[in-house]
């Protein structure tokens, strides 16, 4: 006897999955798994980006923030810098200063002391020419002198010792050089009457008569009422005009032996020439007389 078990429904039966189905199911399910992980991980990722951007805009500001700190560091220490070196140079004008006004003082004194040199010098000069001695008189006033050739304050000083160098002269009867040390004080000095005085004896003692009334008349417009000049004019004044027509006399010899030596080739002489004074204007006029 045959029996004849029932076919169950397919629509019942579950079918067995394969492995390849299984492998894709378990694959799907990975991918879901991975999916959720990965959306996790993206919004996760999402929103570290989001934190990062909004933590990468704070960092970016507090980057500016400290980059603006560095800045205004540096500014800061640059301005200290340049504090520091505006004050080393103050220091160094003020110790410039000092060291000007230091010199300056120094240099006042020393000249001070250059001063007091020449004038113990000028001193000594006049005690031995108090005592006739001319020569050694002269050395002294040289020396004065040379202490300070150049120093302007030394100027007066140094006139003084000229005028005096020229009084030794003049004792001495050095009339040239007495004049020469005259013109050397009268040099620093111009209206130093002694030295106009002396210079005018010199003058008149070496017969330079037009000199002397020069000096004298240069006194006489310091000093209207110097009498010494006044005398000294009255007395040079005559002698100076015999000396000139002397000198015009001595002149005309001269020319006319040149010119009978240049004349007498022509079979002439000067004497064929007549010069003639104008009263007036004490001009001469020539005139040819045979």
């Amino acid at each position: 006897m045959v029996v004849i078990e029932p076919v169950p429904s397919t629509d019942d039966i579950e079918p067995k999955p394969s492995k390849s189905t299984t492998a894709r199911v378990e694959s799907s399910n990975n991918n879901r798994a991975n999916a959720d992980v990965v959306d996790s991980s993206s919004g996760d990722k999402a929103t570290a980006a989001a934190g990062y951007a909004s933590d990468g805009y704070e960092t970016a500001s507090e980057t500016e923030v400290g980059d603006d700190e560095a800045v205004s560091d540096k500014t800061d220490a640059r301005k200290a810098v340049e504090n520091d070196e505006k004050h080393k140079l103050e220091e160094v004008a003020v110790v410039s200063k000092d060291q000007t006004y230091e010199d300056a003082l120094n240099e006042d004194e020393l000249k001070q002391k250059i001063l007091a040199q020449m004038n113990e010098a000028k001193v000594e000069g006049n005690k031995l020419f108090g005592d006739g001695l001319y020569e050694e008189a002269l050395l002294k006033y040289d020396y004065a002198i040379q202490l300070a050739p150049e120093m302007s304050s030394s100027a007066e000083i140094r006139s003084i010792c000229h005028n005096n160098r020229a009084t030794c002269f003049f004792k001495l009867g050095n009339y040239e050089d007495t004049v020469k040390e005259c013109s050397k004080a009268l040099e620093l000095n111009p209206t130093y009457m002694k030295a106009l005085i002396r210079r005018g004896e010199a003058n008149e003692k070496l017969t330079n008569y037009d000199e002397a009334i020069t000096d004298m008349k240069k006194i006489l417009e310091l000093d209207p009422s110097n009498h010494q000049a006044k005398r000294t004019i009255i007395r040079v004044e005559p002698l100076a005009i015999e000396k000139r027509e002397k000198l015009k006399e001595e002149m005309i010899g001269k020319l006319k032996d040149m010119g009978n030596t240049i004349l007498g080739k022509f079979g002439m002489s000067v004497d064929n020439f007549k010069a003639v004074q104008d009263p007036n204007t004490g001009s001469y006029s020539i005139s040819f007389q045979r």
